[in-house]
């Protein structure tokens, strides 16, 4: 417990720092009113805060458990049935800086502590978005992000940016293209959702967080490097991303190959309006090339199937897919989203888990009509599935990136999770999360696992 408020401690003296340092920069940075941006409009740019950097901070604590379940059997890769508690924690800073008009630099150092439920190995549909293969008993730190950002205004309507994590407060051309380039996350660019994104304030399960059947480039931790561009419209976006991949699955180390060890995607978003109630819709295509083993080839061999399938890879191997993303806000305080995605799973899952086909459908209701603004409520189901050939791997004995029972009795993995997001006081808000996962790993004759979770969560 004690390494855990050490994070917490630096977070706090941050927020104390960071404040006033803030405070100062708002008064130098906000224009005086003769002289705001040339194509900003009046309503706009009078009260537009324009940073020249910022400075932001998270701090999130997940204790997650279960009770003991039944299994007639257990393997190198299984959730073990008695019951276990474990904890993870990270602390963030976001830092930026404008260096010309339309461009900045951000820099996230990151703290994180603790390992996840039997080391993020068990459940596809895994039920720690915070948990990574490379947690660690001990505080470690890293570069969570280091990145460029140049905005390019095509002129026309403008709109304010608020300031946030990685983002300055401006205001820019509604036509633009933003050109994203260093070390970041995929998932920072694509595949967002307003309701179930952010494992630190929403859902906590890996398949409600993202598309689960999209394997996006990254290392352990979760970040890669690569380029992102963005051409953005009033009512609609169009995104290309090109980043590297790790040599090895789930590995810290990126290995630059070129278009033999690279993850490409497109995503088209849509903005649209159901009455007053804005909506969102998201398609997104993939296509990544590695070095994962191909399941038939390693099924055609004689020896141990998981050896086989190691000494199958190759640089070049493709995977390929497509998710769709969808969400409604459905009143002032209730919204809905929806999530569907696939692969063509003929290859071994590299760097987010082993899902080729998942279904998620979810909502969010803020606590105003109780007394609670503030306060957000979830709930989501989620199916997942593999392919054929995946099936036909774990039934012989085969190890993937995160489950392995030696054998399979196969059924579709199906979780169902609930959060209340409490807001505790301006900076800080305690969650309690509720996870039912039926058939984990795919397999029927196992669970069903009840996981348990508080969540701490600061941010500034």
């Amino acid at each position: 417990m004690f390494k855990p408020l050490l994070i917490f401690g630096f977070f706090l003296v941050t927020v104390g720092c960071g404040s006033a340092a803030l405070a100062d920069d708002q008064n130098m940075a906000s224009p005086p009113a003769d002289k705001a941006p040339e194509n900003a409009p009046s309503d706009q740019s009078s009260d537009a805060v324009l940073e020249d950097w910022s400075l932001h901070a998270q701090a999130t604590e997940i204790y997650q458990g279960y009770p003991t379940f039944s299994a007639p059997y257990s393997g190198t890769n299984s959730l073990p049935t008695q019951g276990q508690w474990k904890n993870t924690t990270t602390a963030t800073l976001f830092l930026g800086r404008r260096l010309w008009d339309g461009a900045a630099v951000y820099y996230d150092p990151e703290l994180y502590q603790g390992v996840a439920l039997n080391h993020t190995l068990g459940i596809a549909g895994f039920p720690n978005g915070e948990g990574s293969k490379s947690g660690s008993y001990d505080i470690e730190e890293g570069t969570a992000r280091l990145f460029m950002r140049q905005v390019i205004g095509f002129g026309g309507p403008t709109e304010k940016i608020e300031p946030d994590q990685n983002q300055l407060a401006d205001v820019e051309d509604v036509s633009r293209l933003t050109i994203t380039g260093g070390i970041f996350a995929a998932t920072d660019i694509f595949d967002d959702n307003s309701y179930s994104h952010d494992p630190r304030t929403q859902f906590l399960n890996w398949s409600l967080m993202d598309s689960a059947a999209w394997d996006y480039p990254a290392d352990a931790r979760g970040y890669t490097n690569g380029v992102a561009l963005e051409l953005n419209q009033e009512d609609w976006a169009l995104r290309y991303g090109l980043f590297m991949e790790p040599r090895n699955p789930n590995e810290s180390d990126l290995a630059f190959r070129g278009l033999d060890n690279e993850g490409q995607v497109v995503e088209l978003e849509e903005r649209y309006n159901l009455g007053d109630d804005p909506g969102k819709t998201r398609f997104l295509v993939f296509y990544n090339r590695n070095r994962a083993g191909n399941f038939d080839d390693a099924l055609n061999q004689p020896g141990n199937i998981t050896t086989d399938l190691i000494n199958d890879r190759h640089y070049g191997s493709s995977k390929y897919g497509a998710a769709l993303n969808m969400e409604q806000q459905l009143n002032n305080s209730l919204g809905a989203f929806a999530r569907l995605s696939w692969n063509n799973g003929q290859t071994e899952d590299w760097t987010f888990t082993q899902v080729d086909e998942s279904a998620a459908l979810g909502i969010s209701l803020k606590g105003a009509d109780w007394g609670r603004p503030d306060d957000v409520v979830g709930l989501a189901g989620v199916v997942n599935g593999i392919s054929s050939e995946q099936q036909k791997y774990l039934e012989r004995g085969g190890l993937g990136l995160i489950i392995g029972d030696g054998q399979l009795n196969y059924a579709p993995e199906a979780i169902l999770e609930a959060y209340y997001d409490i807001k505790i006081i301006e900076f800080v808000s305690l969650s309690p999360d509720y996870q039912l996962i039926a058939n984990p790993a795919y397999n029927s004759d196992r669970g069903p696992v009840n996981i348990f979770a508080v969540r701490l969560h600061a941010e500034y």
